[in-house]
């Protein structure tokens, strides 16, 4: 599998360090008392470095979204310690809290679930904006608008809401929604897991190529391998709550140590054309000009 147009990032010290991270959860008996813990992340360290892209790999109930929640801040962790630019982020004030919200956001796995039905494309995309309190409202449709371009949808749809749009195309507007306030580290849960294989490709690509342009790094959570590879420059496997192996995206490939790494590299298909189809009609669509949507036909795609 190809993982042409991939580049390194410039940073030699981490944007983001965990150390020895750990969530328990309580556990209730049938009568609703306690009746122990389940240790969900245990003892969890990786690194994530500027301008590339982090992947944390493993089976459900591996702990491996859990441990994504614990760096964005929508779940606090027993123990353990999270580094963010150079500071201690593991505990937060609701004013460090916002800052830090700037600086980190999340594209989750299911789009329409993440989407306030109720709200247009415009009002979804800017509310990171207003949440912060970033620029002048009477530029966010401007703004939204050029980002609806930069991700491959049609300007003039600002006004729809998200039931109007397929999947694929309610992702993108999940992945403007969180590039809009120009964070260091995107965080994307699952974020192309429910896509089917053609429109997977497409987003990895054009997740790839925002990154080259805006700069900022990734953690990607996934549980395909194939998608990973894409996209990564980095890889933690998690089994169990623990990192089972970590290292260069070519290293863990290429010579895995772990059995359970092995395992999951097992199961790849070694060639699926699928995912030739899906670059080159991206790059075609990318050399016309014409907004990245798969499907090729114009804005809106058929994703």
């Amino acid at each position: 599998m190809s993982s042409a147009g991939l580049q390194e990032g410039s940073g030699s010290q981490p944007l983001l360090r965990a150390r020895s991270l750990v969530k328990e959860f309580s556990v209730k008996s049938e009568g609703g008392g306690h009746k122990g813990t389940f240790r969900a992340v245990d003892d969890v360290s990786f690194d994530v470095y500027p301008g590339e892209t982090t992947s944390i790999v493993g089976e459900s109930g591996s702990g491996k979204s859990t441990t994504a929640r614990i760096i964005a801040k929508l779940l606090e962790p027993t123990s353990g310690t999270l580094e963010f630019d150079g500071a201690d982020v593991t505990r937060l004030g609701k004013r460090e809290l916002q800052a830090f919200r700037s600086n980190v956001q999340v594209v989750f796995q299911d789009p329409f679930s993440s989407l306030n039905p109720r709200h247009t494309v415009e009002q979804i995309v800017s509310a990171p904006l207003r949440y912060q309190g970033m620029g002048n409202p009477k530029d966010y449709p401007r703004i939204v608008k050029e980002l609806m371009v930069r991700v491959g949808l049609n300007p003039d749809h600002s006004g729809r809401h998200p039931a109007q749009f397929s999947g694929g195309q309610a992702q993108r507007i999940g992945i403007a929604r969180a590039l809009v306030v120009d964070p260091k580290l995107v965080i994307c849960d699952e974020a192309v897991s429910a896509l089917d294989v053609t429109v997977q490709a497409q987003v990895i690509y054009l997740l790839r190529d925002l990154q080259r342009e805006r700069g900022f790094s990734y953690l990607f959570i996934a549980h395909d391998l194939a998608v990973v590879r894409q996209i990564t420059h980095r890889v933690a496997v998690m089994s169990k709550g623990r990192v089972v192996e970590e290292g260069r995206r070519d290293d863990v490939f290429d010579d895995p140590k772990d059995e359970y790494t092995k395992t999951l590299l097992a199961a790849i298909p070694r060639i699926n054309p699928e995912w030739d189809r899906a670059r080159i009609a991206y790059e075609q669509l990318q050399m016309s000009g014409r907004p990245s949507a798969p499907g090729g036909s114009g804005a809106l795609g058929t994703d």
